[in-house]
């Protein structure tokens, strides 16, 4: 099994920066890709941005040339970059991950973890 720990939320102004982590520990095979989403109150939950073990990328239209993934796989670690904040970035972020657990399978079981909040105000 898996377990996902973020790191790295909290409060700024907007047009400020966060830098979010998330670290992937476990008994598994190996992490196909991770990935961020978020969710505001009163809405659904929301992919931000996710990135395969391989490094290919996808970003919702809403964050995209502000927010930046990276993946460290050699630390089952994936980073979110955020800058130039607005308001309406403030949300729940979510880590994701999409897990290989067993060498004998190809399934692929999806890990979730506590959400961090970032809050972007003035």
């Amino acid at each position: 099994q898996v377990q996902l720990v973020e790191s790295g939320g909290g409060l700024v102004q907007p047009g400020g920066s966060l830098r979010l982590s998330c670290a992937a520990s476990g008994s598994f095979h190996s992490i196909n890709a991770m990935g961020w989403y978020r969710q505001a109150p009163g809405k659904e939950r929301e992919l931000v941005v996710s990135i395969t073990s391989g490094g290919g990328t996808e970003y919702s239209d809403s964050v995209k040339g502000r927010f930046t993934i990276s993946n460290d796989n050699a630390k089952n670690t994936v980073y979110l970059q955020m800058n130039s904040l607005k308001p309406e970035d403030t949300a729940v972020y979510f880590c994701n991950a999409k897990v290989r657990l067993r060498i004998f399978s190809l399934a692929e079981n999806d890990f979730w973890g506590q959400g961090t909040q970032v809050t972007v105000s003035s």
